[in-house]
């Protein structure tokens, strides 16, 4: 029997190897254009994010039904290139968008792009993380995700860096251009991983495990409603929300105050991208990789959850919470920057884990609902509860306490629904080796 404490066990490699691939160019490709749409938000400040996550929230909550009736009626095999061809397609179409002023207004153009890149972004990587964890075991996923996790790190400190450089050399279309073509890499590496997991992957010696997963289109949807787990971890995310959105609406308005035009708001975005992304790398290699294997998700979440209240309450005690604190940085930014940076360090890959213990239809539909309608209504309900508290006279440091608050209970509720999946790995696994 292979060596539980060893990485990467005998006959993984080629399979890890191929998932790093994938998830590098998933993240390179996003966090090319990320910046456009960052600099496009602080053009217009975070009192219109509002709008924008609104739009967003329609898109998904339109979109996870049909994702939901694609993985009812088709295998694997068919819905995971299919949804990355479909995006490969889209950026195609925007060049024509960027490169002729007179097809939409800046302002139409702005938002459309805005929705679709968030659009975008969760459903990849929420596809991703749903294709990891239907290819490899649990006991894989505590032991692999850290790693492949790092995948997704390199490739969203490659994407801002590749925007960065050329973004004043070549303009925003060609960075299409290319995020397009890291997508069809991923493509590459899903069929490849496709043809790997059906002689070694989880589930291999069973032939329902690859095929369509049944059900109704509105299952997803329905889960997070009617299975305990699943409206755990909806709350898990949302607490999260509650953390990134009032960050990043913090870090948008301070963009918009210290840079009056778009190159140096598209730069100073990835900036911080850059940062945070170092951040999480460094965090993957050290702590993650440590802890998620002998401890699990719960203490992993836990540690995330406190560091990030210690980031906010720094805000929230800060006199100026704008002043440079770090490398020219303000309090907010920093802030971000490291609760965001653990949080794809550390909380994502031991969220994601849970999931590969259970049955492929909650996987697939009720995982994929939480990543992307749930993420957004969060998105959505936050950003107008600042504007109202902004009426109302709230400040930077209000928000940051309440923040800080969610952090605290994000922490509970992962801690509580890890030791929960774990007790019932545990039965299972006595169920199954009693006579």
């Amino acid at each position: 029997m292979a060596d539980s404490r060893k990485r990467v066990h005998a006959g993984e490699l080629h399979a890890l190897a191929l998932s790093f691939t994938y998830f590098f160019c998933v993240l390179a490709a996003y966090y090319m254009i990320r910046p456009v749409r960052e600099q496009l938000s602080a053009a217009v400040g975070s009192t219109q994010l509002p709008w924008f996550y609104a739009a967003t929230f329609v898109a998904m909550l339109a979109l996870a039904p049909v994702f939901g009736a694609l993985v009812s009626r088709y295998p694997r095999r068919v819905v995971v290139p299919l949804l990355n061809l479909v995006f490969i397609a889209c950026l195609v179409g925007f060049v024509p968008l960027f490169t002729q002023s007179g097809l939409l207004s800046p302002r139409a153009l702005g938002v459309l792009f805005f929705v679709w890149v968030s659009v975008f972004n969760l459903f990849v990587v929420s596809v991703f993380w749903i294709f990891m964890t239907d290819i490899w075991s649990v006991e894989q996923a505590r032991r692999l995700f850290p790693l492949i996790a790092l995948a997704g790190t390199a490739g969203a400190v490659a994407g801002p860096m590749l925007t960065r450089g050329l973004v004043t050399v070549v303009g925003v279309a060609p960075l299409l251009l290319v995020s397009a073509s890291l997508l069809g890499v991923a493509v590459a590496c899903v069929v490849l991983l496709g043809r790997w997991a059906r002689r070694h992957g989880a589930g291999r010696h069973d032939a329902r495990h690859e095929a369509a997963v049944g059900g109704g289109m509105w299952d997803g949807l329905k889960q997070i409603f009617a299975t305990p787990f699943m409206r755990a971890m909806a709350i898990l995310l949302l607490l999260a929300d509650g953390i990134g959105t009032v960050n990043y609406a913090l870090v948008t308005d301070y963009s918009k105050a210290a840079f009056t035009d778009a190159v140096a708001r598209t730069a100073f975005a990835a900036n911080v991208d850059l940062a945070t992304n170092v951040l999480t790398a460094l965090v993957q290699l050290t702590l993650t990789r440590w802890l998620l294997p002998r401890h699990g998700a719960g203490p992993t979440i836990l540690v995330w959850a406190i560091t990030s209240i210690a980031m906010l309450l720094l805000v929230v005690f800060s006199a100026d919470p704008h002043a440079p604190l770090l490398a020219g940085m303000p309090a907010v930014a920093l802030a971000l920057i490291v609760s965001r940076g653990l949080a794809y360090g550390m909380a994502e890959p031991a969220r994601h884990s849970l999931f590969a213990g259970v049955p492929r239809n909650i996987r697939y539909k009720g995982q994929n609902a939480v990543d992307t309608a749930v993420w957004r209504f969060g998105d959505v309900t936050i950003a107008l509860g600042m504007n109202a508290l902004r009426a109302l006279g709230a400040t930077v440091s209000t928000f940051a306490a309440i923040s800080a608050v969610s952090a605290l209970a994000a922490g509970a509720i992962g801690w509580r629904t890890a030791r929960e999946v774990d007790r019932g790995m545990a039965g299972r696994a006595r169920a199954e080796a009693s006579p």
